[in-house]
């Protein structure tokens, strides 16, 4: 990879960062967030802004600039937050996401033009008259940014100072830093001079440091803030007074060597394509493990025996390291949907407040892959679907805004989300007759429907209860999607409603699908493995406690009628299988006959699609210790 290349991924990360810095902070500011809002807003135009000019890229800067001017006008008070104007800045930021993906495609040379936005934002404060004419002494709402204070009366007269400021060993995008820095300082005062020249600094030609000698009001701790960020290693601020600066009070105390212990490097970016291959080879430590193991027992060498054991726990140790590597806070996608609350509530003309608890549980980066759509669809349809519109809840006795509640939290082995509205529930008549009209059931199975099978429902491919098509809903495209990413997480989904009352959709997950416990049976003398999760207990297959209904065979266990799948289209028939073994996915249990059952050991389960493409029943292949290919079952499939 070339340093281009490199400079390019790290443009590409951060400023992914800062836009959705942007647009969560946009969205606190229309809901009347105050001035630390506007703060955490400005910060990452303003950022954006300089990282793209950095790099070459002017027509993702002169939007961050108009974007930049506007915020101006909000923090010196004479641009009013309006819905209205929210929405343009939103579009803006949807503009800088597809700036963002062109880039990050190799399309750089021929980025769109943001004429129209650019256009659209200058005619916002020429045009729409949205200054604030406030009283000279009425104190300025929350969300205005007012100067910033320090209780020393020195703070509002303008004093010189003497700014040292040192990048870290290992930075590698010092030029980009030091604009970021000289930028951020310039917002505070006046930059007298630089040492070395200023052109020299912003294209890297210093060692590791330089001096800015600037006059500011803001202060020192001010000034140290604003060229504070990443990759710099030390910021020193100092007053100027006649002949050598002598350090003010408030600023950096510590020596040289003591900065930089304490701005060592803690945390680095890692490409996660290296981190699937790392996983890869702690796999396949895992498989030759089981292998190794197998030699020792086979051969009865007590000092090989001994060795593995030893490499046993390394490995261990290790597959358990790679494992909280690979987990991730599940807030990386819980906050994108704050916008899509925003903009779907707007859409419907409701009032929608959306709590979000438990950002900061973690999920394997596999699982967390797929889950970001299923998640979407449960959240469009609880402020579509569920949530009243303001009149409507009124005339209920309910507040005019409805409230859905994103959760997540750790539920021994598993993880759990609840995505909670208070909303009108589940209508179930109207899904019986939805049910009927569409020929999904018949009109003699509709009387006969529990509730729990009438919710099941709303999980059929292409069924909808709503009335009409828009962009949000009623396609035919929603639940059935759902079901089938969480079924191809390995989760599961369960649905609470009360009519009139609300709706609650909850996901259980597992935290990893790389690594698994199972038991190994044996079906007509070959090899199967049932995942630990999903069985229920292991039994005597008694020929007398099994009856025939119909063309099927059931069992019957303690008073319990299950089932009975043999399996012959998959391993064959065979008379000789004495077992049961009782596995249960949701509310579902069956009998599976086997012959004999090998053990419990925890295996590599690779996806099946990836040589033969899907196959119905087997949810992947795995390899124990004597090098056999064994099929992964299936359960949520087989029931």
């Amino acid at each position: 990879m070339s340093e281009e290349d490199s400079y390019q991924q790290i443009f590409i990360v951060e400023s992914r960062e800062n836009h959705e810095m942007l647009v969560r902070n946009l969205l606190a500011l229309e809901g009347g967030g105050n001035a630390e809002a506007i703060d955490e807003i400005f910060r990452a135009a303003h950022t954006l802004k300089g990282m793209s000019a950095s790099m070459g890229y002017p027509a993702l800067e002169r939007l961050c600039h108009a974007m930049e001017d506007k915020f101006h006008l909000i923090r010196d008070r004479s641009l009013a937050v309006q819905p209205e104007l929210i929405d343009m800045l939103l579009c803006c930021t949807d503009r800088i996401e597809e700036l963002l993906d062109q880039i990050e495609r190799g399309d750089a040379s021929s980025l769109q033009d943001p004429a129209d936005l650019l256009t659209a934002l200058e005619g916002w404060s020429s045009s729409r008259g949205d200054s604030l004419s406030q009283p000279e002494n009425q104190p300025s709402p929350d969300l205005m940014v007012e100067p910033e204070a320090t209780p020393s009366p020195e703070t509002h007269a303008y004093q010189l100072y003497r700014v040292l400021i040192r990048t870290a060993d290992d930075c590698s995008m010092k030029d980009l830093r030091a604009m970021l820095a000289l930028e951020n300082l310039e917002e505070l005062g006046k930059i007298i001079s630089t040492n070395p020249e200023r052109d020299d600094i912003e294209n890297g030609r210093f060692l590791r440091e330089f001096t800015v000698v600037m006059e500011s009001s803001a202060g020192c701790d001010a000034l140290q803030m604003a060229a504070s960020g990443v990759d710099i290693a030390a910021v020193i601020v100092s007053e100027e007074t006649s002949g050598e600066p002598e350090k003010a009070e408030g600023t950096l105390s510590t020596s040289p060597a003591k900065a930089e212990k304490s701005k060592e490097v803690k945390n680095i970016r890692v490409d996660i394509g290296r981190l699937d291959q790392m996983m890869n080879l702690v796999e396949d430590l895992v498989i030759n493990r089981g292998r190794l193991k197998q030699i020792a027992a086979r051969n009865g060498i007590k000092e090989l025996d001994d060795a593995i054991n030893l490499v046993g726990r390394s490995i261990s140790d290790l597959q358990n390291l790679m494992m909280n590597i690979r987990m991730i806070p599940l807030a990386h996608i819980f906050n994108r949907f704050p916008r899509v609350v925003r903009d779907v509530a707007h859409h419907d003309g409701k009032v929608v407040e959306f709590i979000i608890e438990g950002g900061e549980t973690e999920l394997d980066r596999s699982i967390m892959d797929g889950l970001s759509d299923p998640l979407l669809h449960l959240i469009r349809n609880a402020v579509n679907h569920g949530i009243e519109l303001p009149d409507v809840r009124i005339a209920k006795g309910k507040t005019p805004n409805g409230i859905v509640t994103l959760t997540a939290c750790r539920d021994r082995d598993n993880v759990l989300i609840e995505i909670r509205d208070d909303g009108s529930g589940i209508d179930e008549e109207v899904v019986r007759k939805k049910a009927v009209e569409k020929g999904v059931i018949s009109p003699e199975q509709e009387a006969s429907l529990s509730q729990d099978e009438i919710i099941q429902l709303l999980f059929r491919p292409g069924f909808s209860t709503a009335e009409t098509i828009t962009d949000i809903s009623g396609r035919g495209v929603g639940l059935d999607v759902v079901k089938r990413g969480i079924e191809a997480l390995k989760g599961l989904i369960q649905v609470e409603s009360v009519k009139g009352e609300g709706t609650t959709f909850r996901l259980v997950l597992p935290p990893t699908m790389a690594i698994v416990e199972v038991m190994m049976v044996r079906i007509n003398g070959r090899r199967c493995a049932v995942p630990i999760t999903n069985v229920v207990e292991v039994a005597v297959l008694r020929p007398e406690s099994i009856r025939r209904i119909g063309g099927s065979e059931v069992l019957l266990l303690r008073d319990e009628v299950l089932s009975l799948r043999r399996l012959e289209d998959m391993f064959g028939t065979s008379d000789g299988r004495d077992l049961v073994i009782v596995v249960q996915h949701q509310n579902k249990k069956a009998g599976l006959a086997i012959d004999a059952v090998d053990g419990q050991q925890e295996v590599v389960i690779k996806p099946l699609n990836n040589l033969f493409g899907s196959c119905r029943g087997i949810g992947g292949v795995t390899i124990p210790g004597d090098g056999e290919v064994v099929s992964v079952l299936d359960i949520s499939t087989l029931l």
